[in-house]
This record gives C-alpha cells, structure tokens and sequence, in this order.
C-alpha cells in the first residue's frame, strides 16, 4: 500500500503542473487545448537541456542539472504558448482550433526533436548522461521515518516543486491584486478594460506561464517518473496525461490548491489498472476510462448546483473585441 501510494503522489504531480499551467491560462478567458502539445515540448526541451549540460561535463552539478532542464522545458513549453496568445489573443483565432493545432504540433515536435536531436543513436532509448539521478534525488535520513517518509518524503525535487508552484498560484489568484485583475478579466474582460486593467498584458502573461508551467508536467514524466528513458511512446504518454490534465481542472472547479488532492487521486486511478493482476485488456481499458468518468460526473453536479465558485470563467473561450466595449 505504501508503494502505491508513493507512485500515486509521484505520478500524480505530473497532471498537477499540466492542470495548474491550464488552471492560470483559463483564468484569463482563454481554454488551451494545446496543453498536452505543450507538455510534450517542455519534456523535448528538458531532455535537451539536460544534455546539453551533461554531455561535455565530466563532473556535473545536481543543482545545475535540474535548473537547466527546468529552464529549458520552460522556454520550450512557453514558446508554443507564446504562438497560441498570438493567435488567439492578437489575431483572435478560434480557441479551440488552434489549441488542438498546437497538441498537434507539439507531439510532432517532440517525436521528431527527443529521436533525432536529443537521442545520439536516432532511436528511442535511454538518456545516459551522468547526472540524471539528480531529479531522483531524496531527502537525506528518510528511511527513518517509517511509513510517512516513503509515502511521503521519498520523491525527487519536481514533485515538492509541483505542489510548491500550485501553493503559489493559488495565493497569487486570490490574495494578490494581479490575481484580481486576472479573475476580472477571465470574466469580463469589458469591464475590466475600463477601469484600466491592461486585458492583453494580462492574457499574454497567463498564456505564457501557465504553458510553461505545464511543460514542467513533460519533464517530470521523463525525468522523474521515467528515470531519463525516452521511449517510443513517450509523447503519446504524455499527450493523455495533457488530456487528463485538463479534465482535472474541471474536477477540481478551477481551484490550484484542490488540484494537489485531486491529482493524486488522477495519479491512483491512472496506475490502479498496473497494480491489478490476472485481468483482461477490454477490463484495464474501463479502468482507464475512470478519471474521465469521475471528471463527467462532477461537471454533472456542479452544473445541477450552480454555484458561482464551481463555475468556469465567464469568458472562458470568448475572444474579446475591444472594439466592441
């Protein structure tokens, strides 16, 4: 049980950054389908990054190891969310058409980039670079602590930052003036122009950090969850963890702070059919499909109950015409 449960929090902190990144980029108005695209960058350009780093150095830092790859999967991840505000928030194109061009582009990417460029052999395989257990790296003495330190404490760096950057998200959307302004704009934007608020800085930067915080979901999955090994799945994986992503912030009613709780009950259900023994392909399949079923379900009851809080953005979708105001 404790192995489990240790995966599940390992495995769920992946569609916490994905679902936290789409959480702030949905809180400016605007629904990113692009997500699991942009995951699937911020793994190509961590792995890229690491390599970079790694390749010429005989006697890597771990600290600048994980800096790199973080700052690269970043760059990567906020790139394709850069191209998606741009089209979506100064050309006004279709949100949902151009999220899904962006998951498009973005698996391709991936695919073409981590086989041809990352990997040296041009095929799938392991990154064996010194160095990469540095992600995997655990707090000192937590063998001591029993039951709480596995379950809890025996995870690499991503995964305490992953609940860290959903803390910080919340607070700021709550407690700070930008996050104000930005849950202004999400539901009227109009308005929000009116009194001042500068709408398209707003979006621009809740695009572009809320992608790039996704692509940190990418990283983890290969770095952490994966132990650096790009197999030739691994953007398809990905691309269903951004689906599920996604569908977590509906079951977490746009909240960053549920999301920490909810992910790891995504990351539970996600390997429970690997845990499993002696069932059948068609029967692994239905338990994949519970997450989806549960993210129904709520959105279901949610919308019965009708409460402001348990509701998306009001401009959630909607371009805004400042001609229009």
């Amino acid at each position: 049980m404790e192995v489990f449960l240790s995966t599940a929090i390992e495995f769920g902190v992946i569609f916490l950054f994905g679902c936290v990144g789409e959480i702030l980029t949905e809180k400016s108005g605007h629904l990113n389908l692009g997500i699991p695209g942009i995951m699937c960058m911020g793994a190509a350009g961590g792995c890229f990054g690491a390599k970079l780093y790694l390749m010429p150095t005989e006697n890597p830092s771990g600290v600048l190891t994980v800096l790199i790859a973080i700052l690269f999967a970043m760059i990567f991840a906020g790139a394709l969310g850069a191209v998606y505000g741009f089209l979506t928030v100064s050309l006004r194109s279709n949100q949902n058409v151009t999220g899904l061009a962006c998951t498009i582009f973005g698996v391709g990417f991936t695919s073409f980039f981590l086989n041809n460029v990352v990997l040296t052999e041009g095929v799938s395989t392991q990154l064996s670079y010194a160095g990469l257990n540095f992600f995997n790296a655990q707090i000192p003495g937590v063998e001591s602590l029993g039951w709480f330190g596995s379950i809890f404490l025996a995870h690499g760096v991503l995964v305490y930052l992953a609940i860290v950057v959903a803390v910080v998200v919340a607070l700021m959307l709550r407690r700070t003036k930008a996050g104000l302004n930005l849950r202004a704009i999400g539901e009227n934007p109009a308005t929000a122009d009116a009194v001042g608020i500068r709408v398209t800085r707003y979006k621009y930067f809740a695009i572009i950090v809320g992608a790039a915080i996704a692509g940190l979901g990418g990283l983890c999955y290969v770095m952490d969850y994966m132990g650096g090994i790009v197999g030739s799945t691994v953007d398809q994986t990905i691309q269903g963890i951004g689906w599920l992503s996604i569908a977590l912030v509906i079951f977490t009613m746009w909240r960053p702070a549920l999301a920490i709780l909810g992910s790891i009950l995504f990351g539970a259900l996600y390997i429970i059919s690997s845990r499993i023994t002696g069932i059948s392909f068609e029967q692994i399949q239905l338990l994949n499909m519970i997450p989806f079923v549960v993210t129904i379900l709520v959105l279901i009851v949610t919308s019965i109950i009708g409460h402001r809080e348990t509701q998306p953005p009001t401009s959630l979708g909607l371009s805004y015409f400042r001609e229009d105001r």
